[in-house]
């Protein structure tokens, strides 16, 4: 939609201190302690300007776009503004599928209606899933990433030392207890016995943790990496948007995590511009792991063969125009993958996402649709 720790009193953040020694041992991994009164988070002792040092300096391109830079895109200006760079941080380009997602889970539950009541809720329900959970997540992934950004885009927030890591720490836990607040608030107004949208957030954060977060850093892995990171865009907004007007059935659950393995493949777009930093620090996204040419190709195959897939599902199920609708979306899609990602994927990742991405998100209103009649 793309994504868990309990309220404590205080968080601290306290780094050890460095030897400049040639024969000093390697960095000791990140370590999370818990005590009765409080949460301490230890960061690695390989600090973000050690690493910068190691690497070439990489600069905004000049003249960057401020627009860009309150996106949270590439080609950003550099900001001091506190407020900009806290927006940054949470990439509010990553937040309409989220909001989509909750759109197509309302409208998959057949029962929302355009009352000031019903729109109110599915509001609220964008800014849990949008705004505050995806922002979450971005921040923390930019946190735990920040030793490979500082050899990709040394020039981003938290590598150049544009915002302190203590407020990164607050950002982090303001958007995380906001997001739970507002899951909790939901299941109240629907009427919940069982606080389900609460769970789904629950879950989705600490999902949106392991993925970024060691000991477990599932995006070490391209392929589980890139499917969770899948299932938390498509997936859990569904689910949250037709909890909040509906019931979450067993057919719709399966259905959603298919659609997720086209998520797969969009999240491998993404992973062409980082193929230097990745293979730096060991991770084996798919480009690193297959190369660029295998990788290119088993991107736009999980995301054509996917929605090809839910296509042939909607025609099984005798929703013959539903799967006339998707089939015809899938084609533009097709025609832009050859005519940018498979020439380029690097240089033309932003172009491809802009021109075939709102085939794939129209295609997951017309199965949402298609599943409500």
């Amino acid at each position: 939609m793309a994504s868990m720790l309990n309220t404590v009193s205080c968080m601290r953040l306290s780094h050890s201190n460095i030897v400049n020694s040639r024969s000093q041992s390697a960095p000791r991994h990140g370590s999370l302690s818990f005590t009765r009164r409080r949460l301490t988070v230890r960061a690695a002792e390989t600090e973000t300007n050690e690493v910068q040092s190691q690497v070439p300096n990489k600069a905004p391109a000049k003249g960057g776009s401020s627009f860009n830079q309150l996106l949270g895109i590439k080609g950003a200006s550099q900001e001091t503004n506190k407020w900009k760079i806290r927006l940054q941080l949470t990439k509010p380009v990553t937040w309409p599928p989220l909001v989509w997602g909750v759109v197509c889970g309302a409208a998959a539950s057949g029962n929302f209606d355009w009352t000031l009541e019903d729109v109110a809720k599915s509001i609220f329900c964008m800014l849990m899933s949008g705004p505050c959970l995806t922002g979450y997540t971005q921040t923390i992934n930019d946190w735990y990433d920040r030793e490979i950004d500082a050899i990709n885009e040394p020039y981003r927030p938290i590598p150049s030392g544009a915002i302190s890591e203590n407020e990164v720490i607050v950002q982090i836990w303001v958007l995380l207890l906001a997001g739970l607040g507002l899951a909790g608030l939901l299941d109240v107004w629907a009427g919940h016995n069982f606080p389900t949208i609460f769970y789904l957030a629950l879950g989705g954060s600490l999902l949106s943790y392991i993925y970024s977060a060691p000991p477990l850093k599932l995006k070490q892995n391209g392929w589980i990496g890139n499917f969770a990171l899948g299932a938390s865009y498509i997936s859990l907004p569904w689910w949250a948007g037709q909890a909040l007007f509906g019931t979450l059935t067993p057919d719709i659950i399966v259905l959603t995590l298919l659609y997720s393995i086209a998520g797969l493949g969009i999240a491998i777009v993404n992973d062409f511009k980082s193929i230097e930093g990745d293979r730096a620090m060991g991770l084996q996204s798919l480009p690193v792991a297959f190369g660029a040419e295998t990788a290119k190709w088993i991107c736009v195959g999980a995301i054509d063969i996917t929605q090809i897939s839910v296509a042939g599902y909607l025609l099984g199920t005798g929703k013959l125009y539903y799967a006339l609708a998707l089939f015809g979306l899938i084609i533009p899609q097709v025609v832009f993958q050859f005519q940018y990602f498979l020439k380029d994927p690097v240089k033309y990742d932003v172009k491809y996402q802009a021109s075939a991405q709102p085939f794939l998100v129209l295609g997951l209103l017309v199965t949402a649709l298609a599943t409500s009649h």
